[in-house]
């Protein structure tokens, strides 16, 4: 039998060509940034990403999974676009939230990201160009649309170029972690709506205070030790928390939608979605006339929300998804004739749609 300290000594031999690998991977990858920036191309490539993790996972024979496959090129990936040129990226913060989380799953801890207060503050620094892209939430599975995000994309120059679904995991954390020690909670609105009855099971007396993000629940009750914060245990690691409870959402299968936005359209990669906001006259099957093109070409409706408008009383704007990217001569032609019937019409984006929902762990 090979005997432990064996084992580690080849461990380290196949570290140190890991190591090498990774290297020449990253020059290759700086070389291509060289080309890019003298073709004045964006150093986000989402078609050429996906093609990278669709060709190792059909070469993937085991033990890695493809959840662990995508976990360790995601960050091999992000390291190569910090060699070429280093990708900045706006999220609701602060620090910890699910929104920051979302952004680390989506372009690795090798990207800058930058926290933000509000979401109006990160759709106003891509559009200023202070960072390169943003990270917005969109819809939580249980609590619904986020509706501060749908009223910016009205009038926004800002296109969606990509897309996350994240799992929202709750834990109940203090500086303690000790259930007697807690005399408040400090939660977001949505984490709050997600944990409502097991809050009412095991802390009907405890007073809670509404802030406006999970992580600036954690900051707080980082600082104040009779308090607890309901966030992730991402948070808890940042801000030196224990986790009193973990899991307290009511619902296991609750995930959040988030919208990355930028000044660009991805092309087309064979699986997209496309995002629309309009508006139709004021008649009887107006909306069903204005969805009729989607059903005669076969096209897929993925959600639909309406939204009041700012400017008039009693009248809606709808929020639609559909499968296909804007450049489909298909997708294209209906694009078109939705456009000629409607009384305001906007094409959000076209982006690459997302594989499946990312793990919080």
């Amino acid at each position: 039998m090979t005997d432990k300290n064996s084992l580690r000594q080849q461990i380290d031999a196949t570290d140190e060509e890991l190591l090498a690998l990774i290297n020449r991977r990253l020059k290759l990858a700086q070389t291509i940034g060289e080309i890019k920036n003298r073709e004045e191309l964006g150093v986000l490539d989402p078609k050429r990403e996906q093609e990278v993790l669709d060709h190792l996972r059909r070469y993937n024979t085991g033990p890695l999974t493809d959840d662990g496959l995508r976990n360790i090129f995601r960050e091999i990936i992000s390291a190569a676009r910090q060699v070429q040129r280093p990708l900045s990226v706006a999220f609701l913060g602060p620090e910890a939230t699910f929104t920051h989380l979302a952004a680390i799953k989506k372009f690795g801890r090798s990207t800058l990201f930058k926290p933000l207060p509000t979401i109006a503050e990160v759709f106003m620094a891509v559009e200023k160009g202070n960072q390169h892209l943003g990270v917005v939430p969109i819809e939580n599975s249980t609590e619904g649309v986020v509706n501060e995000t749908l009223d910016h994309f009205v009038d926004t120059k800002m296109q969606i170029c990509g897309e996350i679904y994240l799992e929202i995991s709750h834990d109940l954390i203090s500086r303690s972690g000790q259930l007697q020690d807690i005399e408040i909670i400090y939660t977001h609105p949505h984490a709050f709506g997600q944990c409502r009855q097991w809050l009412q099971r095991h802390l009907p007396q405890i007073p809670v205070l509404e802030v406006s993000s999970t992580g600036l629940a954690a900051q707080k009750a980082a600082h104040n030790p009779n308090s607890a914060a309901i966030a992730s245990g991402f948070a808890a690691a940042l801000y030196d928390l224990r986790v009193v409870e973990p899991h307290i959402e009511d619902h296991r299968e609750n995930a959040t939608h988030f919208f990355i936005i930028g000044p660009y359209t991805p092309g087309a990669t064979g699986q997209d979605k496309t995002s629309m906001i309009f508006a139709v006259v004021d008649e009887p099957g107006a909306l069903y006339q204005m969805l009729r093109p989607l059903a005669q070409r076969g096209i897929n409706m993925t959600r639909i929300v309406s939204r009041p408008m700012k400017t008039i009383a009693w009248r809606y704007l709808f929020f639609v998804d559909i499968d296909g990217h804007r450049d489909e001569p298909a997708v294209a032609a209906c694009l078109a004739e939705m456009e000629a019937m409607s009384a305001f019409f906007k094409i959000l984006g076209s982006f690459p749609r997302a594989e499946a929902v990312e793990k919080i762990s």
